[in-house]
């Protein structure tokens, strides 16, 4: 049984952009670490890219380059259902 079927909430200490958060949640440890450590990445490569910018115009940027990506692939699923529904006839 996976904590999301029982509704359990896991605690996850994860390191963000040389800040240390709680992450509270229904998935796994690991899964949360994962994307704690995607959101860092992003962080630090848009720092790299804009060293003139403070901690919170970076993840706001960085929170604007994930939803664009979200919405791209969100469009993406989309068109693949489509298809996928043109070929079953």
């Amino acid at each position: 049984m996976s904590l999301a079927d029982n509704n359990q909430k896991t605690r996850t200490a994860v390191d963000i952009y040389g800040q240390t958060y709680t992450i509270v949640g229904s998935e796994t440890s690991s899964h949360m670490r994962l994307v704690a450590s995607m959101v860092d990445d992003k962080m630090r490569e848009i720092s790299e890219r804009n060293p003139y910018l403070d901690s919170a115009k970076i993840a706001v940027l960085t929170a604007v380059n994930c939803v664009h990506d979200y919405l791209k692939l969100k469009e993406q699923v989309e068109q693949m259902e489509e298809e996928l529904q043109k070929l079953k006839g």
